[in-house]
């Protein structure tokens, strides 16, 4: 499979973003927990470059928990700044104000030397399509502040949002970028919902994921499905579809009904905690 997906908006977002960062202290990062590495933009790293960095690994409680602790301590020993968090019900969430102040602590050392003071602090909020940047804002600021969906380009255009007196944050639109040079990311960012299904080949996308479940989390669809996990992809992309009664006209199976199905389990984390980098 080749994915690719870069709408002209995205364009506009970018220079959009190149714009405003002059007007930034701090670039919060989120991330989706599951592919901690994969949906961050390389892009950001030099929009980014001399910016504060705040990174939140998202939808934490769909992540596999040893792994995330793992990719916390590696982001960390780059230099960022980290919080774990699930946007969805605000876990995590004490950690996040804290962790601002501190990693914008030369900024406002700068600013009470220049005897200004309570100025607030001005945060862009990044990320790739659906990783839930506008469900943290709107969890954050406690109310409804932008529009959310489980599906990439819900977020058309910036807009600032003041959540108290300290901070004031920039939302922006998901972007990825121009082309994937590791089409493995591809495939990580499609399992995840990053990348419009429209485009995508679903009955593949779901065989690639059973591949990668019975290698990394052997057992899980045995449980999850009662299904026997030996023979091909295939044939076990079929027993799910007998046991959930994914059947057509003919009685003949109807595998893109049971590749949805799994897909939507997975991002809904009814099979399990699951990471896609290890």
């Amino acid at each position: 499979m080749n994915f690719q997906w870069y709408p002209g908006h995205m364009t506009k977002t970018r220079r959009m973003m190149q714009e405003d960062i002059k007007l930034i202290d701090l670039v919060i990062e989120v991330l989706d927990a599951r592919v901690p590495m994969g949906s961050r933009n390389p892009d950001i790293d030099n929009l980014a470059a001399n910016k504060s960095r705040l990174i939140l690994l998202n939808k934490a409680d769909l992540a596999d928990e040893r792994a995330t602790l793992r990719w916390s301590e590696y982001f960390k020993s780059k230099g960022f700044f980290v919080v774990t968090i699930n946007a969805r019900n605000k876990t995590g969430f004490k950690a996040i104000q804290s962790e601002i102040q501190k990693a914008c602590k030369a900024k406002i050392e700068r600013d009470l030397k220049r005897g200004i003071k309570n100025r607030p602090i001005r945060a862009m909020v990044v990320g790739i399509p659906n990783v839930g940047k506008s469900t943290f804002i709107n969890s954050y600021a406690g109310k409804a502040c932008t529009k959310t969906g489980n599906r990439p380009g819900v977020t058309k255009g910036k807009q600032w949002i003041r959540l108290n007196r300290s901070v004031e944050l920039l939302d922006t639109p998901g972007i990825l970028w121009p082309k994937f040079e590791d089409q493995t990311i591809g495939l990580r960012l499609a399992l995840i919902g990053s990348i419009k299904d429209e485009i995508l080949n679903i009955e593949d996308l779901a065989l690639e994921l059973i591949k990668f479940l019975r290698k990394n989390y052997q057992g899980i669809l045995a449980e999850r499905y009662e299904v026997d996990e030996e023979g091909t992809d295939a044939e076990l992309l079929k027993q799910i579809g007998l046991k959930r009664n994914c059947i057509q006209k003919g009685n003949e199976i109807n595998y893109l009904k049971a590749a949805n199905l799994i897909l939507e389990e997975f991002r809904n984390g009814k099979i399990g905690k699951i990471t896609l980098e290890l």
